[in-house]
């Protein structure tokens, strides 16, 4: 039975509506506020490194433009347009690490770590992963690129007793922790740091420090989750639905680990390397990204011995697997579009800034964070995000008596940790990938998400008191 079945029957008398019913409505409310908000925009400018900034104190009014009936459907169209570079990245991503999953060479490694690890001892894996892939974001800031990772953790920790949020929970909190608590990343703070005029990279041991203390909570959380439904599976959230990723313990111990899948285990992880090398050092993006998982992939299958039908075969079946996660970035790209086309983003930006210019100085800065994570429902990309909005918290920080490190660090908590929460963000995408509704995450996280933000407030009033 799948879950969207299995949910149908239950006896709640609400249930969270499909992942594209939501996204639409989001879209139609979209609509209606450019007929209901006045249209406005900030005057902006090209600075050094050619990027289009908002000059802080331009905002003006310009000639209305509601988006019609018609137009939103447009708007949804474009938004796909739009989003197609991330859109054609998951397809090739998903797929070709598909090729590697299918090799069997992680299920030969996680057998061998079944024999070897036992009980209790197991869920070391979630703060071990937690930090190395936070790590990874944020350095060189994987974001996206993770979510062809989401299969293989979901897969490992079924097998340890655990279930598929233990697993997308590892993929997921740790890019949100790394891009929040950032300390190289040059997508975020780079570029946020170089709208405040501040050293680049500038400040790096309190946000190595926030970054440490994020990572921990999450990993005690979940650590907390996985090894509730370790001793009784039906406290899981995900009790009873199926997950194509499983594979029970004795069937996977059983997995035989031959040399072929050590060799498939070598090229994907110097395929990492290479991904975080090329990245930090070259600036690759999507093309060469998916140029490497196509070759990684490729070269997997021929190491185990497939042939060019069979390696057909299986991308064909990724790519319709993968096909509904694809067509909600679309869908949350659509939201952006009508507000740009209906000119009310600036709006909502200017609005949600506005009050923040009256408020005590430690306030202010509490509620600069609130601010940039709800605006990262709005602008979900980390560097777009940065372009509209440090211009603006850059000069507020003055006028209030804040640092302007304050307020970066205010943006990169808001802009990283949302990423997991928002449905506008890849967070559908995760979901689909791992085969997690919605609604189950959002019970599972929202807890976390809460403690989290608890924490960045700490931290943002540490900095506040120690002159950060």
């Amino acid at each position: 039975m799948t879950e969207e079945k299995k949910e149908g029957t239950s006896k709640s008398r609400w249930a969270l509506p499909h992942v594209f019913v939501l996204l639409f409505g989001i879209i139609v409310f979209a609509t209606v506020m450019t007929w209901i908000l006045p249209a406005g925009e900030f005057t902006r400018v090209a600075n050094k490194a050619g990027q289009k900034i908002v000059q802080a104190g331009t905002y003006h009014l310009v000639d209305a433009h509601p988006v019609g009936f018609f137009e939103m459907f447009k708007c949804i169209y474009l938004g796909m347009k739009d989003a197609a570079p991330v859109i054609l990245f998951v397809f090739i991503s998903y797929a070709f690490i598909g090729l590697i999953i299918g090799s069997g060479a992680f299920d030969g490694l996680v057998a061998r770590l079944l024999r070897s690890i036992k009980g209790r001892a197991r869920v070391a894996i979630v703060p071990v992963f937690i930090v190395l892939i936070s790590f990874a974001s944020s350095t060189v800031g994987i974001s996206e690129e993770a979510l062809p990772f989401i299969p293989i953790f979901v897969g490992i920790c079924i097998a340890m007793g655990y279930d598929a949020i233990v697993g997308m929970s590892i993929v997921c909190c740790a890019t949100a922790i790394g891009y929040a608590g950032a300390f190289m990343n040059p997508f975020t703070v780079g570029t946020a740091q170089a709208i405040a005029e501040l050293p680049i990279m500038s400040g790096t041991g309190f946000r190595i420090l926030s970054h440490l203390a994020m990572a921990a909570v999450a990993s005690v959380y979940v650590m907390r989750y996985a090894l509730r439904i370790q001793a009784d599976p039906q406290k899981s959230y995900m009790y009873g639905i199926k997950n194509e990723f499983a594979v029970t313990e004795e069937e996977l111990s059983r997995h035989a680990f031959t040399f072929r899948h050590v060799l498939v285990l070598a090229v994907f992880f110097a395929g990492i390397v290479i991904l975080v090398y090329g990245c930090k050092n070259y600036g690759w993006y999507f093309t060469e990204l998916s140029a490497l998982f196509m070759i990684m992939g490729l070269l997997s299958a021929i190491l185990v011995g497939w042939n060019p039908n069979k390696i057909a075969r299986s991308l064909e079946k990724s790519f319709m697997d993968i096909a509904g996660a694809c067509m909600m970035i679309g869908f949350a790209r659509g939201i952006l579009i009508v507000m740009q086309t209906g000119h009310v983003m600036d709006t909502f930006v200017y609005g949600m800034f506005l009050p923040l210019s009256g408020m005590p100085r430690l306030l202010a800065a509490e509620a600069m964070l609130i601010v940039q994570t709800l605006l990262n429902f709005l602008i979900p990309s980390g560097s777009g995000q940065a372009v509209v909005s440090m211009p603006i918290m850059a000069p507020l920080a003055d006028l209030l008596g804040l640092s302007r490190q304050l307020s970066v660090l205010c943006f990169q908590f808001g802009d990283g940790l949302s990423n997991i929460m928002w449905p506008t963000t890849n967070l559908p995408i995760a979901c689909g990938i791992a085969g997690v509704s919605l609604a189950k995450w959002w019970k599972f996280f929202t807890p976390l998400f809460i403690m989290l933000v608890g924490v960045q407030a700490v931290m943002v009033a540490i900095g506040f008191f120690i002159g950060y």
